[in-house]
């Protein structure tokens, strides 16, 4: 698992039913079996537990918690939106996390859409510079074709 010996990320990009949260946990269970340490979260939950730990006068201990795992899985960005200050939060997990450890972030907005998406250009813009810089990005924009999730038809034979 090279992109962990580096620190780099790995972004999932593509709509719903691509595959994108089964292969972020393949390659979190990998990075397990390997002796690594790894967090899954959805990017709400990220938000939540942020806000959370922000009222309570726990952000330092709550980026430390983030900051811990070698490998941060946070999916399903873009499915729901992020409260007022989610963005920020995300950002800053990601921001302290740059150059020391890897994150897998699944989403279904291209990464040019991140701005409106995060309602904040520059937050959108220095998470992406942060993200991107060593990363490897994987989009998909069709999902798995049909034959492999149907049965075959059953074959009947005409007696006359």
């Amino acid at each position: 698992m090279r992109f962990l010996d580096n620190a780099s990320n790995v972004l999932l990009v593509g709509p719903p039913r691509v595959g994108k949260t089964m292969l972020a946990v393949a390659l979190a269970r990998s990075a397990v079996d390997a002796g690594h340490r790894v967090y899954f979260t959805t990017a709400a939950e990220l938000a939540a537990k942020c806000h959370k730990a922000a009222l309570e006068g726990r952000w330092s201990s709550i980026m430390r918690f983030f900051a811990g795992p070698r490998l941060l899985v946070i999916d399903e960005l873009g499915y729901l939106p992020l409260p007022g200050d989610g963005a920020s939060a995300l950002f800053q997990v990601i921001n302290q996390r740059y150059l020391k450890s890897s994150t897998i972030l699944t989403t279904n907005v291209g990464i040019a859409d991140w701005a409106g998406a995060f309602g904040d250009a520059t937050v959108a813009a220095a998470m992406l510079d942060r993200l991107l810089h060593r990363a490897a990005v994987a989009a998909s924009t069709d999902p798995p074709t049909a034959c492999a999730r149907t049965s075959p038809t059953p074959t009947t034979s005409a007696k006359e």
